[in-house]
């Protein structure tokens, strides 16, 4: 008896030590690709070129498609939203928790702080995409919708422009903007998103 529970906590126990070193091997692979942030863009246009070709081919996989379009809109409003916000009705800076924007022109600077690092958007694309991949390789997942061009572009369109319309709003109200390019950038502050 004690030999058959022993052999499987082995097994258990050898599983858990291979998934653990692949775990550390991807790991590693993703800390490498840190600092190139072009490349790493490059290589998830790469894939989503590939998920399109499938679903094109496939002909099908369009609620899954969907719902990938869903969960990147909302990683972009996590990208473009600061993180902390200062609220519409204090206009004291005094109380608040963290940094925040600067509201007047006397305010000092203060840099833009994503709620969602480009890293993490970055890797949590890449995964979602790469999930939505291998899901097309299992056929039950493949939902029929009767108007598939409405469901992927229409109702992306408008969860687009809802979720969109807060940040957007906030981002003409205190006139800041979430992007790198234009600005003066000391070599001695860049960072990487940790």
């Amino acid at each position: 008896m004690e030999g058959s529970g022993g052999g499987s906590g082995s097994v258990a126990t050898h599983v858990k030590q291979r998934t653990h070193e692949a775990w550390r091997i991807c790991q590693g692979y993703t800390d490498k690709t840190r600092p190139h942030p072009t490349y790493r863009w490059i290589g998830t246009l790469v894939v989503v070129l590939i998920y399109c070709l499938r679903i094109y081919y496939l002909k099908g996989f369009y609620y899954i498609t969907c719902l990938l379009g869903v969960y990147l809109v909302i990683l972009f409003v996590d990208f473009v939203t600061p993180l902390y916000l200062p609220d519409d009705d204090d206009d004291d800076d005094e109380d608040s928790d963290g940094p925040t924007l600067p509201i007047r022109a006397s305010d000092e600077f203060k840099p833009f702080i994503r709620f969602l690092p480009e890293f993490k958007f970055w890797y949590s694309t890449t995964n979602a995409i790469c999930i939505a991949f291998l899901i097309t390789f299992f056929s039950v997942f493949n939902v029929p919708v009767n108007n598939w061009p409405f469901l992927l572009v229409i109702d992306w369109v408008a969860c687009f422009l809802i979720l969109m319309n807060k940040p957007v709003a906030h981002m003409q109200k205190y006139n800041y903007s979430p992007w790198n390019f234009g600005k003066k950038v000391d070599s001695i502050a860049l960072n990487y998103d940790l």
